[in-house]
């Protein structure tokens, strides 16, 4: 099968996050299957189509220039920000898998939904598509400070992709049944989640000593929160559970990640300040991938207080590390963590329920091992990139053969 994956995000010019983090593993996966894959991705600059080779999969990237990329910047303006990103990345998306196309055909074609990708394409061009959903904006964006008209407009654009697609996939059920309720997308949606290279994982964990490198003490137990500080990822709950924990257990709390709206300096260095602490607290920024896994190879426990969450891959990558991982009950994490038996599930939005689950772990050192070993084994057995990879190329072929049936 030729396969095309669309993804403005992809690694390592724009592994901004978990959407490239998924279509690097599952381009791999598919060519190791032995399909002939192509990823479309996005760039930094504007960039005429430019192609390499990445161990089996044709990576190119794109990014149009041009007087309406130009004018669709200007809705910065207007502070429609979602907006203008996901109307210059579908039109760039569509001017280069129209020169794409005059060298290379495919079978199908997956992209993403939240980036709208495929706004144009599926409205445009005849080929088998496949949207597959991770984060749609209307469900997301009330947890950000936006525009109203930038909601209702960024939303609209997704949804052309969306309703036109040959068929839906999603990475949990959660996201899925959320689509269809609250976005009103009432089609047929296939819940395959996401996988990862177990193999390549465990191979590709910089063996960087970070202990010395972020200054972190050897001695403490570490606990690791990875991810932008923002409400989204339930930031606002860390003052408290930092100030709990850290008077009162001799612990290391790193928090890595962008600090893009100034919380460590507004709220959670205040919150310690006059405090006697036993334990220590670290701010390393935001950290590369190589030096993030690094870091949470590093740590005993991972800390996931999101509000909302579906299918991440910093939950995914820290259970593959056999890590405790504490998480909000909320979401697609139920889908990912059985509470008390591959890792603790704390209510949503809610400090002290965090701290009595870090509290459980931080006194009971077999309980951490337990839950790590579990976590490890659920990904070995449910989110297989080749094992997942099998169950979407069945999905594609539905999708060929719905496409090219003849109309009733």
């Amino acid at each position: 099968m030729r396969i095309a994956l669309l993804s403005f995000e992809y690694p390592p010019e724009t592994g901004f996050g978990g959407i490239g983090t998924y279509t690097w593993h599952h381009a791999r996966a598919l060519a190791q299957l032995g399909h002939e894959v192509h990823v479309l991705a996005g760039a930094v600059d504007s960039t005429p189509l430019r192609s390499t080779d990445d161990e089996g999969v044709r990576v190119h990237r794109f990014w149009a220039d041009g007087t309406l990329m130009r004018a669709l910047a200007q809705l910065g303006a207007w502070r429609w920000w979602w907006t203008r990103q996901r109307l210059q990345n579908a039109w760039s998306m569509y001017l280069g898998l129209s020169e794409l196309l005059r060298q290379h055909r495919f079978d199908i074609l997956e992209m993403p939904e939240c980036g709208a990708e495929g706004a144009w394409i599926t409205r445009r061009l005849r080929i088998p598509t496949v949207v597959r959903l991770h984060s749609p904006s209307r469900l997301i964006m009330p947890y950000y400070e936006v525009a109203r008209a930038d909601l209702l407009l960024c939303s609209a654009v997704e949804r052309q992709a969306m309703q036109r697609a040959t068929m839906l996939t999603a990475c949990s059920r959660f996201v899925a049944d959320e689509t269809r309720s609250k976005l009103g997308i009432r089609r047929d949606c296939h819940v395959i989640s996401n996988g990862l290279d177990l193999d390549w994982m465990d191979a590709a964990v910089d063996q960087v000593d970070m202990h010395t490198r972020l200054g972190l003490p050897r001695r403490a137990l570490t606990i690791v929160f990875c991810g932008r500080l923002e409400r989204r990822k339930g930031i606002h709950l860390c003052a408290e559970i930092a100030a709990s924990i850290l008077e009162r257990f001799d612990v290391t709390l790193v928090f890595a990640g962008d600090d893009l709206f100034g919380f460590a300096e507004t709220t959670l260095l205040p919150a310690l300040a006059g405090r006697t602490l036993k334990g220590s607290l670290h701010l390393t920024g935001r950290l590369g991938m190589s030096n993030l896994r690094s870091l949470v190879r590093c740590a005993d426990i991972v800390l996931l207080p999101s509000l909302w969450e579906n299918c991440p891959y910093s939950c995914l990558e820290a259970m593959a590390m056999a890590r405790a991982v504490v998480a909000a009950n909320q979401g697609g994490m139920p889908e990912l963590i059985q509470d008390g038996i591959n890792g603790l599930l704390a209510t949503v939005d809610d400090a002290p329920a965090f701290v009595r689950c870090l509290e459980r772990l931080i006194v009971d050192g077999d309980l951490r091992a337990r839950l790590g070993q579990a976590a490890r084994s659920t990904i070995q057995q449910r989110h297989c990139a080749r094992q997942l990879a099998r169950a979407a190329t069945d999905v594609y072929e539905t999708a060929i053969a719905g496409q090219i049936a003849p109309p009733r």
